[in-house]
Formats: structure tokens, sequence, C-alpha cells
């Protein structure tokens, strides 16, 4: 498979009209996401490689979409479903703190931070392949905890998925 291309630009809301969005490359990449997902979502596939790294790249509402996309064909009940949801608010909150609303950034993190805790209390899975099995949730949780003992968030307090090149 041929790398996925990134979007051409990084669509803000409030800094450019939604209908510059670069709909037409999440097209190709939301393609790629069956209807349903069998028993867990793969951790290598390419659309959630893909929203994972648009967010780590600066691409936040585009993650958003992508990460949604793999969401919605996520087992129901599922840990990869949890995941995608911690994923999603992260990218959101990133969304915010570079729409310069850093409360709401907080409140975001607060709420992946929390659904990072309910998927600790769940089991792996016998396989080993989904995508909750292998990710560095200790890592990304003590992110968020960090994130969240600041006074102020700023647009530099972004949370990459890569939690070990930034903190």
């Amino acid at each position: 498979m041929t790398r996925l291309p990134f979007p051409q630009w990084a669509y803000v809301p409030g800094e450019t009209y939604e209908a510059d969005a670069d709909y037409e490359t999440l097209a190709q990449v939301k393609l790629l996401v069956p209807p349903a997902f069998r028993g867990y979502v793969p951790a290598r596939h390419p659309a959630l490689r893909y929203g994972l790294a648009l967010n780590d790249h600066g691409y936040f509402w585009e993650a958003r979409e992508i990460l949604e996309t793999v969401w919605a064909a996520a087992p129901q009940g599922g840990r990869e479903r949890i995941l995608l949801r911690a994923c999603i608010l992260i990218a959101n909150g990133n969304l915010r703190l570079r729409m310069e609303k850093p409360g709401s950034a907080g409140r975001l993190f607060g709420e992946a931070l929390a659904a990072l805790r309910t998927l600790g209390q769940r089991k792996a899975a016998v396989s080993g392949d989904g995508f909750a099995d292998g990710f560095p949730v200790e890592a990304l949780t003590a992110t968020l905890k960090a994130r969240s003992e600041r006074p102020q968030l700023t647009k530099a307090d972004w949370v990459a998925f890569a939690v070990g090149s930034r903190t």
C-alpha cells in the first residue's frame, strides 16, 4: 500500500470556512474503514494509523474525523472503542488549544483521562492484535495527568499519541 497523503492544510474552525476542509483527502482514507470490524480494531489498520499520525502532525480536526469513522466501525463494548473515544477527545482537546480555548481543552482532556481509566479496568483480549492491546495507555495517561495539573493550558500543551516523543 502506498503512503497516504496528509491533507493540504489543517482545518481550524473560526479561522477557515468549513468548506475549506480537505474533505477529498479524508474521504480516500475513510473508504479503507469497513462497515464493522470483527472482534477488535487491528492495531495496524491503515485508517487508524493515519488518524493517529494526523493528530501527531497537527491535523487535529482531520484526526478526529478519521478516528470517529474508525470508532463507528469498532465493536460495541470493545476495548478499542473506549481507547478510540479517548483519542477522539484528545484530538478535539488539541484543536481547542489551537483555537485558544484552554478551558474546553482541559475538560476534554479530563474526559479522555476518565475513558483511559475505564479502559484500564477492562481485560485485554487474548489475540493481542487489537489497537488497545499494544497502545502505550500508561504513558498517555501520565501525559494527560500532567496536563491536568497545569494551572493554564496553552497551544504548546497539545498531546501527541506517540507520547514518547512529547510530554
